[in-house]
């Protein structure tokens, strides 16, 4: 919400400095920060038409000579809105703008258009930073002061404060007045909303019913004849334009302007449109076309409320309204709609139909139903002083089931429980009624009965109440205080635990942690996989903010692949990446399964020269390597097995078994994979679940004395098939309880062996924890091993 201080300062008077005002609410619960506008108008005046002549070598420029109060200046001008006598915005020569066409800052220069020398510029909304808005010149009131500069006359300070669900009286500027009032101890002066009823009573004109009143509680309407459409003041225009919106009419605008200021949402129907002379509120039939305001043909559910004249749909209630009731320049007589909504229906409707609007962001947040008559009354008085016309004697107000505002008993012993502090009954009853509160003191009980003021939809209970006086006394003024009682065991989060010691340690390898986000599209979890499609469908969004975010991600591979192919525009040398988040698996008639899952890549294709020391590429083992020092890091024991991953290259993958599940991949990016995020060089993956990991990190290791006796290497060349694996071979030696260490040495595979066949030779270390072993003993397990060996996996000596 961004409100202009000027404008708030019609309500309250405030002495603190912007800064300090915005620190304020910022310590009260409210985010705030500030805009400044006219910051940069240096050389910008306040200026007159004196008169205007035709150019004369083009006939849509004239030549406008402007009384900048002291001389004359005569500049080439296209604006259509020009005449004379006009107060407008006069830049000089030098003055900092912006460029109308390209949107851009440019120092303004001496030119020469059509062969006539113009020196400064008559200026639009635009040229100055205020809108986008260039199709014509700011045109000031009257009494606006000649020569002065502008920036002491329509320069403001906006406040930008971050409102909360929970505050809706924060989206209006007498809501902040009252905010303001409290923290400053002031009051809040609202200006009276009267106005002459010279119409025929508006019961003769307009019937109203509510079908559907727990979809509408409250309709108001006020009915004014005899309008005349045009544009708003300077005044009205900039104060919308501070607030971020853009001024279309002076109906349109008062609506708006209304509003902004007390937070009520308001329609406008061209009158004459409602032939039926009767508006109907009620659910629209499943289906049910309608066309709004943006030329649209809408389709309707019967959980979306909309205005009728009876007969059709007029509008989308609390959304928008419809083109066949549309205010247009011949409207002469208008209906002005001022109701409540539910608001669970209106943030469905808006974000089903996507049409979330200022009007529907309000209603969403739970408004009362107590603010209709105060804004339609507020707005009926405007557009008589802009508009003309006459009002209809009366407002029609259906009310069904009329709710009055509950009084909430405050506990002066609840405040001290809370907050940990006692504070009078004078103060909490002051600061109470600095916010528009009624409250009855009833000093023998301590107590107090608050009515919460109407525009407060957050105050419903006694907690409440704790925190207003918490947050306009100060957060910073109750005092630090240590604990009294023993504070309580805190049971540690292990699968946090286990995050955070995983993090830090691929980070200690050189690996940057990136957090991609959990919404993704369809097609770039299927670029993630060789045959372009997934195993399991994803969870689809219901109201997505675009096609790129519809669907919450079933892998994090195609995240970490597009930084990747990102960072491969831009870097050089080796790029290691993880990340540790959650997936989203779909379940039947649940919500989907979470887990937190490990990924990462690793690529450098190149040999890294850099003195002393020269990496080698990455290989498949490189990324082995790192998994395994993970896991012992963890304390968890892995093997690893062939797999068939979609999206890693096929002999060159492997699956992560942990106590005979599958915990993860690992494995060579499949080139088709590579292919569709534009990546040429060879990429290493690998992936593990933590959440399927973290059962096993939690068991105890033993405690194992270091040997006392010493142990005996020897080393072994088998010749096998070539489809036996590593793992096949480590599995069977293992299994003999003298042999406590196996290493791999060499892999051979050429005219040395027989063709089909392969030679690997390992290291292994003998070693017993009772004795020193001999070497009859050795050899006799030795001999075993072989022979297990060559029964299982026909492996023979290599001579």
């Amino acid at each position: 919400m961004k409100v202009p201080i000027k404008w708030l300062k019609d309500y309250i008077d405030i002495s603190l400095s912007p800064k300090e005002l915005a620190h304020r609410l910022t310590m009260a619960g409210t985010e705030t920060g500030l805009k400044y506008i006219g910051e940069s108008w240096e050389g910008v005046v306040i200026g007159q038409i004196a008169s205007i002549d035709p150019h004369p070598n083009a006939d849509r420029l004239r030549l406008a000579t402007v009384d900048t109060g002291t001389g004359r200046q005569t500049v080439v001008c296209g604006a259509p809105n020009l005449q004379i006598g006009d107060k407008i915005v006069f830049a000089d020569v030098g003055a900092n703008l912006t460029d109308g066409h390209t949107g851009e800052k440019s120092i303004l220069k001496p030119a020469k258009i059509r062969g006539v020398e113009s020196c400064g510029m008559v200026c639009s909304e635009m040229e100055l930073g205020i809108s986008k808005n260039h199709e014509g010149i700011i045109v000031l009131p009257p009494e606006a002061p000649l020569g002065k500069p502008l920036a002491e006359f329509l320069s403001d300070i906006v406040l930008d404060i971050e409102v909360t669900p929970n505050r809706p009286d924060l989206l209006s500027v007498i809501g902040v007045a009252w905010e303001v009032a409290a923290l400053t101890d002031n009051k809040v002066n609202i200006p009276p909303s009267t106005y002459e009823e010279t119409g025929d009573s508006i019961e003769k004109h307009i019937s109203i019913e509510i079908v559907d009143s727990d979809l509408c509680p409250r309709y108001c309407a006020s009915l004014i004849t005899g309008i005349k459409i045009g544009e708003s003041p300077e005044w009205l225009k900039q104060r919308l334009i501070a607030c971020g919106l853009r001024p279309i009419s002076n109906i349109v605008d008062v609506t708006n302007y209304v509003m902004f200021e007390y937070g009520q949402p308001l329609h406008s129907f061209d009158y004459d449109k409602i032939k039926t002379r009767k508006i109907v509120v009620r659910r629209a039939g499943n289906g049910e076309i309608m066309q709004t305001l943006d030329d649209v043909e809408r389709k309707l559910s019967d959980k979306t409320l909309v205005i009728t004249d009876g007969e059709k749909a007029v509008a989308i209630a609390g959304v928008m309204g419809g083109a066949n009731s549309e205010i247009t320049e011949n409207t002469t007589s208008i209906l002005l709609e001022s109701a409540n909504f539910n608001a669970a229906s209106i943030h469905y409707t808006s974000h089903g139909l996507k049409l979330i609007s200022e009007a529907s962001m309000r209603f969403e947040r739970g408004i009362r139903p107590d603010l209709t008559i105060p804004a339609v009354k507020r707005a009926t008085q405007l557009i008589l002083q802009l508009a003309g016309g006459k009002a209809a004697k009366g407002i029609m107000d259906i009310y069904p089931q009329k709710k009055e505002l509950k009084a909430i008993r405050l506990h002066s012993s609840e405040i001290e429980r809370i907050l940990g502090i006692e504070f009078g009954m004078e103060q909490v009853e002051e600061t109470l009624t600095s916010l528009g509160f009624k409250v009855a003191v009833f000093p023998q009980d301590k107590e107090f009965l608050v009515t919460p003021a109407y525009w407060r939809s957050d105050i419903n209970i006694e907690i409440d109440l704790v925190e207003e006086v918490a947050r306009i006394i100060g957060y910073e003024n109750i005092p630090t205080t240590l604990l009294s009682g023993a504070i309580a065991h805190q049971e540690p989060n292990q699968l946090m635990t286990l995050k955070s010691k995983i993090k830090q340690n691929f980070v200690g390898f050189g690996f940057q942690e990136i957090i991609t986000y959990s919404l993704t599209s369809r097609e770039m979890l299927e670029k993630a996989f060789a045959s372009g499609s997934l195993d399991r469908e994803p969870v689809k969004l219901s109201n997505a903010m675009s096609s790129d975010q519809e669907y919450l991600r079933t892998n994090l591979r195609s995240g970490l692949l597009s930084v990747l192919e990102s960072n491969l525009r831009h870097e050089e040398g080796p790029i290691r990446l993880f990340e540790l988040s959650r997936i989203y698996l779909p379940r039947d008639n649940d919500l989907p399964e979470e887990q937190e899952i490990l990924c990462g890549l690793m690529h450098n294709p190149e040999e890294e020269k850099a003195w002393p020391v020269h990496t080698p590429p990455f290989d498949f083992f490189t990324v082995k390597g790192v998994v395994e020092i993970i896991m012992a890091s963890l304390g968890v024991k892995s093997d690893f097995r062939e797999s068939n991953d979609d999206g890693l290259r096929p002999g060159r993958q492997a699956e992560i078994i942990v106590t005979g599940k599958k915990m993860g991949v690992i494995g060579e990016l499949h080139p088709k994979v590579a292919i569709a995020f534009d990546i040429s060089d060879i990429v290493y993956l690998f992936e593990i679940n933590v959440t399927g990991l973290l059962p096993s990190t939690l068991q105890r290791n033993g405690y194992h004395a270091i040997a006392r006796f010493p142990s005996v290497v020897r080393d072994i060349a088998l010749v096998l098939d070539i489809n036996v694996t590593h793992q096949q071979i480590v599995d069977i030696i293992s299994k003999f309880t003298l042999v406590n260490e196996i290493t791999l040495f060499d892999v051979y595979s050429g005219k040395q062996v027989s063709p089909g066949k392969k030679s690997l030779a390992y290291r292994l270390n003998f070693q017993s924890a009772e004795h020193t072993l001999t070497d009859i003993e050795v050899d006799k397990v030795f001999e075993q091993i072989l022979i297990r060996l060559k029964d299982k996996l026909g492996a023979t000596l290599r001579a």
